[in-house]
């Protein structure tokens, strides 16, 4: 079954279907990359997406892909320039079963012609962060119209953390620390301190774009202890065939015939 735990199939060893990707859980909620911006992020899935496979197991590997391929993430090529940049420099905190670890995001990058449609981008991971997938067997379905039509790190980020778990069949619903949800989230420290500033910039808009184009259903209450907001608990489940409809959609660019907010209804998902 996908996402099982007693699988013992390799995450790279399957293939996505078209238009899909398959993110390994090890890079869907990491410390460390709260300053990546969102073109950072969706080049980064781009990446992960165009060297997916069993070469991705072979240290030093290096991969190629089109700065032309890349301009799905939004960004011009000194853009992505900025953004290859930042992936190289960000340490995240990568965390399995039995270990912790510190890697880079991106290893050694080539860009070659980037002023030229013909220009193409030669990358390869850190050694470390390779051996790490290569034992994944949990992984984050994407769409890729959607890692493409959202608009903030917030929501592609939610979107992840709820695509990781949404075919789960044994749970639909995870309460999150507030401080680790804000972190899984991207917000950067000394950002949006107070929930009332979270919820009005970051969580509701996050939750709200998810619910509008994804395949699944996402809900959220705050959970208090004591007088304060310390927890989130979020509930998902996967849209009948007339929501995702109603997704695809808004995916692409008939959303002016939905029925106003119908695709936001989400009766009893937090019962």
């Amino acid at each position: 079954m996908e996402n099982d735990p007693k699988t013992t199939v390799s995450t790279l060893a399957l293939r996505p279907f078209g238009g899909e990707m398959l993110k390994p859980a090890e890079l869907v909620e990491v410390d460390g990359a709260e300053k990546l911006t969102l073109n950072a992020r969706r080049a980064f899935n781009l990446l992960l997406h165009n060297a997916h496979g069993p070469d991705m197991a072979i240290p030093h590997k290096r991969f190629t892909i089109s700065l032309t391929a890349l301009k799905f993430s939004h960004s011009g090529n000194e853009r992505l320039a900025q953004a290859i940049k930042s992936l190289m420099r960000t340490i995240v905190t990568v965390r399995s079963p039995d270990r912790v670890e510190l890697v880079p995001l991106l290893g050694r990058t080539t860009i070659a012609d980037r002023k030229n449609d013909r220009g193409y981008l030669t990358y390869e991971f850190d050694p470390v962060l390779v051996e790490l997938l290569r034992d994944s067997q949990i992984f984050a379905k994407l769409q890729l119209d959607v890692v493409h039509a959202v608009s903030s790190k917030y929501a592609l980020a939610l979107y992840e953390i709820v695509a990781k778990r949404a075919r789960l069949s044994y749970v639909r619903s995870e309460t999150f620390d507030i401080d680790q949800f804000r972190t899984m989230l991207g917000v950067e420290a000394g950002k949006l301190g107070t929930y009332s500033n979270l919820l009005k910039f970051a969580i509701r808009p996050a939750f709200e774009e998810v619910n509008r184009l994804a395949e699944f259903h996402a809900a959220f209450e705050p959970v208090k202890i004591g007088r304060k907001v310390g927890a989130i608990k979020i509930a998902w489940a996967i849209k009948n065939p007339e929501a995702q409809k109603l997704a695809y959609a808004e995916l692409h660019g008939a959303s002016a015939l939905l029925p106003k907010n119908e695709h936001f209804s989400i009766p009893g998902l937090l019962e």
